[in-house]
């Protein structure tokens, strides 16, 4: 391979950096044997956050154990990288000697405690921002001989591929904690999703959806790769409305109970925009809602919320779920009498007028956050 070659699956490797598990790990490696250097490393600084807090991915040799120990604890306060940082030009490489001030005692003391023993005598550094501010410095080092030009100008080459590589990076990043946030509402929420083909099959499942499953037998994904209900009157509504949606023009949402006890709900809504960009093509969506909570965790929240006794909390809890006050009553093994008499204690503690308002006090308190089910 010659050195064009070379080159171009450094940059290659560089651009594939953000999707590897450790981040530019193959980067850093190829870059580093390609400059015969000691080091070469990322460093990520986003706006929030302190020099000394900040993220680094490297290759090769590092500070020894004891003295990046020495650094955390005090010498990184003595750092003049530390403020030099934020102050580079960005996009301009710099080399040591531009620096560090040797006539600074600072400086030099920095040197000489620090960079040599790390095997930092030579090195290029460069600073570059993207967009919405995140900061990332590239460097190499290397204790023996300095850099040639041309090592410097490939330098300078892959910083500008860089720039596109972190920006691609921080999109993925914020897409990862944007989902990241919808699965843990969708969790608390007791919600799980399923992705399904114009055929029926299952495209993709939700870890929560996968764990709704496991947890209710009355479904399951069936050998072949598709939705299957335990019971039959219930898998010929399921098929009826998987295929109804995949062959209407402008399906409508279908609503379907797979099981009572345990609860399970789904909800089958097309996609209004399915994605083209994997080989096989989402055209719906089912939403699975279970209930396995325990209830007396239920219970104990109702009651903190709402200021309810236990006993008042354990009928709230059954009304709101659509039980009369009589099968309520029959259920928490309590009289007719008593459960009407907590009932108005209820009510008035809530602020309700009547089960109805009961019932939305509960659905739409903070609540259905913490309805999740345990790990």
């Amino acid at each position: 391979m010659d050195q064009l070659e070379l080159d171009d699956a450094l940059i290659a490797a560089l651009h594939e950096g953000p999707f590897e598990e450790r981040l530019w790990g193959s980067f850093l490696d190829q870059w580093r044997a390609r400059m015969h250097a000691d080091y070469t490393g990322i460093i990520f600084r986003p706006p929030d956050r302190p020099f000394a807090k900040v993220l680094e991915f490297f290759s090769g040799k590092r500070a020894p154990a004891e003295l990046q120990k020495l650094y955390d604890e005090h010498l990184h306060k003595a750092d003049p990288f530390e403020t030099l940082h934020l102050q580079l030009q960005e996009g301009r490489l710099y080399a040591l000697p531009e620096l560090l001030n040797e006539a600074d005692p600072v400086h030099a003391a920095f040197r000489h405690i620090m960079l040599e023993p790390s095997g930092i005598n030579f090195m290029r550094l460069v600073r570059v921002t993207e967009p919405s501010g995140v900061s990332a410095w590239l460097s190499m080092a290397r204790a023996e001989g300095d850099f040639s030009a041309a090592e410097t100008a490939l330098f300078a080459r892959l910083a500008k591929h860089f720039r596109q590589s972190l920006r691609g990076h921080i999109v993925l990043e914020r897409q990862r904690q944007q989902s990241s946030v919808a699965d843990d509402a969708f969790s608390r929420l007791n919600f799980g999703w399923i992705t399904i083909d114009i055929t029926g099959s299952i495209v993709e499942v939700s870890p929560a959806a996968q764990k709704m499953m496991t947890q209710h037998p009355g479904l399951a994904i069936s050998k072949n790769g598709r939705l299957a209900a335990s019971q039959p009157a219930v898998q010929r509504k399921l098929s009826a409305s998987l295929s109804h949606t995949a062959a209407a023009t402008t399906p409508r949402p279908h609503a379907l109970t797979i099981s009572d006890d345990p609860w399970l709900t789904l909800l089958l809504v097309p996609l209004v925009r399915p994605a083209a960009s994997t080989a096989r093509t989402p055209v719906m969506i089912a939403y699975l809602q279970g209930d396995t909570r325990a209830t007396a965790d239920r219970h104990e929240q109702i009651a903190e919320l709402f200021g309810l006794l236990p006993s008042e909390a354990r009928l709230a809890w059954a009304l709101s779920r659509g039980q009369s006050i009589a099968e309520a009553a029959e259920n928490l093994s309590i009289t007719l009498g008593t459960a009407r008499n907590y009932s108005k204690k209820i009510y008035a503690k809530m602020g309700a007028r009547g089960q109805a308002d009961l019932v939305r006090f509960i659905l739409s308190s903070v609540l259905a956050l913490a309805y999740t089910s345990q790990p």
